[in-house]
């Protein structure tokens, strides 16, 4: 049985990748749900492929699901589709949508074909992982010796800003002392 390795990269940094196999006779919902496994992405959202050439041009969609809106060619659904049978060249290319409102995309790209090594593996599976993987929900940072996840939260409120507004200062604070107020006194 062929095994496919698909190298999925993070559209917007592809020093950030994971290394997939998955069976020819698989589908694209496995190939959908081992990408959020590797990725630490929950399975709450919308997502779709395409077909694509080596330009990342979206061509032929796999879709999770049907949707109410117009087609020229109706998308395939996941979960009906085998990988073997959408793999069209050596190099076969596919653009991975996931969470239609934030918008994650990810570059599919088949690596390699083989056959299969081991029965001691079980499809799909992620056989490589290279970077840290972007949040899904917030930003990700370094607490002690471990990986934590992180929502950043702004108040963007008119005077929290942290500054003053200008004419705010007292002079005292600026130093100016007595001097200043003299100052002011010759100008009325």
């Amino acid at each position: 049985m062929a095994v496919l390795k698909f190298r999925i990269y993070f559209e917007e940094d592809d020093s950030i990748y994971r290394d997939v196999a998955i069976k020819h006779t698989q589908t694209f919902l496995q190939l959908h749900q081992v990408i959020l496994k590797a990725y630490e992405f929950d399975n709450k959202h919308q997502a779709t492929f395409y077909r694509s050439n080596d330009n990342w041009q979206r061509g032929r969609e796999i879709s999770l699901a049907t949707y109410d809106k117009p087609y020229k060619v109706a998308p395939l659904l996941m979960e009906n589709t085998t990988i073997g049978s959408e793999i069209k060249d050596p190099n076969q290319k596919f653009v991975y949508t996931y969470d239609f409102v934030k918008g994650w995309t990810f570059l599919v790209e088949l690596i390699s074909v083989s056959k299969e090594e081991s029965s001691k593996i079980d499809y799909p599976a992620m056989i490589k992982s290279e970077g840290i993987a972007p949040s899904q929900y917030g930003t990700k940072g370094i607490a002690g010796d471990k990986l934590t996840e992180m929502e950043e939260k702004y108040d963007l409120k008119a005077g929290t800003e942290g500054f003053g507004t200008e004419g705010d200062e007292d002079d005292e604070d600026l130093g100016l002392g007595e001097e200043a107020e003299e100052g002011q006194d010759d100008e009325a």
